[in-house]
């Protein structure tokens, strides 16, 4: 038979401290705990109910909490490429499902997930070219999705013109030579290390094909070779870079005194 006493109120018979039940007895209270009047409240002991979260200690986190999402690293990798992603928020829970959600609408699943924290987590990715957003969710169904398409998974660049000599030029020329890269996005073409012969330029990117070119206004005496790298980046900011040279010669006097 089980006893009810139906009160009010219920004060401490001494101090500050109210007991329910021995140390070995667990009370169950039926409804809702209301801590509006509570104060340093230890929810430790708590195995079921609710209590205004803001009565909590700090250090206690609600199983109701959702997840929360801030960013990603990387943001951009190749396709169809084993990636590891590190995904950062808040109230990550031991261990949750991660969806990467295409801006076509398709769905698919991280290949695994490490659990590193409740603030962080690494999901191991291969998936096809797309822009994809993120959803975590925690095994209590509670999840998030960033606001934005935060992964690209694209091909980076690639030059099309081989690596090493431009060819050779006799000094004062008049010289064009073009470069050219590929991407699934368009490339800009830069010069990024060492010498082009003197008076030529890079010209500007089109159609992802620059240009070298110029009159060549050196004062060397002697066959001079020119090393430069140049960088091709696409516009999800991937690079590839490539090594080329341009050889100038100096005029010559034939025999008859022609310049050759």
């Amino acid at each position: 038979m089980t006893s009810k006493i139906k009160v009010d109120t219920i004060l401490p018979r001494s101090s500050n401290t109210l007991t329910l039940g021995d140390s070995n007895t667990t009370v169950a209270l039926t409804g809702t705990v209301d801590g509006s009047d509570l104060s340093n409240m230890n929810a430790s002991n708590l195995a079921s109910g609710t209590v205004p979260a803001a009565r909590l200690p700090a250090d206690v986190v609600l199983a109701t909490e959702a997840p929360t999402y801030s960013s990603i690293s990387p943001t951009v990798a190749a396709p169809s490429t084993a990636t590891n992603i590190t995904i950062t928020g808040t109230n990550f829970a031991s261990v949750p499902t991660v969806e990467l959600i295409s801006s076509t609408g398709a769905i698919l699943q991280a290949t695994t997930v490490s659990f590193s924290s409740a603030t962080s987590l690494v999901a191991s990715v291969s998936v096809p070219a797309s822009n994809y957003f993120i959803r975590v969710e925690n095994n209590n169904g509670q999840a998030v999705r960033s606001t934005n398409a935060d992964l690209t998974i694209s091909t980076a660049p690639t030059f099309t013109t081989s690596a090493g000599s431009l060819g050779s030029f006799a000094k004062g020329d008049t010289i064009s030579v073009n470069v050219s890269g590929t991407s699934d996005s368009a490339i800009t073409i830069t010069k990024t290390a060492g010498t082009l012969p003197t008076g030529l330029s890079l010209g500007s990117t089109v159609s992802n094909t620059a240009a070298i070119s110029g009159t060549e206004s050196g004062t060397q005496t002697a066959a001079t070779t020119y090393n430069f790298t140049l960088t091709a980046t696409d516009a999800e900011a991937q690079t590839a870079t490539r090594d080329f040279s341009m050889t100038i010669s100096p005029a010559t006097i034939d025999n008859s005194g022609m310049f050759t």
